[in-house]
């Protein structure tokens, strides 16, 4: 079993690991115990009382995060003729049609999201199996099939978080960066759970937000009492 190193030996020391924090303290805990040298992700980890297996219990959306992500998102842009031009000038990093399809055929997949215009559909659908697995094919419900690419674009580089429940129930995202202050990070929490909360699937049952817990890249995870993320 590998051992711990230092820095995360030293994080957890001021963790009870079976206490559940109030939000303000976890992400009080969380900014403290991040000790590497580049500025680290703050993650949230959600276990949903759901069972993705059926489609009636799916959760997935996207989230403004008010206060942005801190990333610097990489778009990809499936767009033909004024569409194309007008997704360069919105400051997409890629764009293209059947010629960006091909460089993704060859395994091409440098960027963070991908955007396309309803009339690409068919040549984005054939790349199925190489966009989804990634989390990259482009859908309406979030926002990322459009003929508003110039919006789209807006949203994704200024802190648009998609997010979609795994096969175990967990949903996992990144809400900011731990050189963020603790009421931006908050602020992005919240509106990370609100969003989660409010694609409640009508298949699911009993209790939905199970558990929550937060953490840096590098860092032990923080447990949180799920009602002091509305409180």
């Amino acid at each position: 079993m590998a051992k711990a190193g230092k820095k995360i030996t030293a994080a957890r020391e001021n963790i009870d690991r079976k206490k559940y924090y109030s939000l303000e303290e976890a992400v009080k805990l969380v900014k403290g115990g991040a000790k590497s040298k580049f500025d680290e992700t703050f993650e949230i980890a959600m276990n949903l009382g759901v069972d993705p297996r059926h489609a009636d219990q799916m959760v997935r959306g996207v989230c403004q995060l008010p206060n942005g992500s801190g990333r610097n998102v990489k778009v990809a842009v499936f767009a033909r003729d004024a569409k194309a031009e007008e997704a360069k000038a919105a400051g997409a990093d890629i764009v293209g049609a059947e010629d960006l399809a091909e460089m993704i055929q060859k395994g091409n997949v440098d960027f963070d999201r991908c955007i396309a215009t309803p009339d690409m559909m068919p040549v984005v659908g054939k790349l199925g199996k190489i966009l989804g697995p990634r989390g990259l094919m482009p859908n309406p419900r979030v926002g990322t099939v459009t003929a508003d690419v110039g919006e789209a674009i807006k949203s994704a580089k200024g802190g648009a978080v998609e997010f979609r429940v795994e096969k175990s129930g967990i949903i996992h995202a990144g809400v900011g960066k731990v050189s963020f202050t603790e009421e931006a990070l908050i602020g992005n929490i919240k509106a990370f759970s609100d969003a989660v909360m409010k694609a409640k699937p009508a298949g699911a049952k009993g209790t939905y937000l199970k558990k929550v817990a937060l953490c840096s890249t590098m860092g032990p995870g923080v447990k949180i009492e799920p009602s002091s993320l509305t409180a």
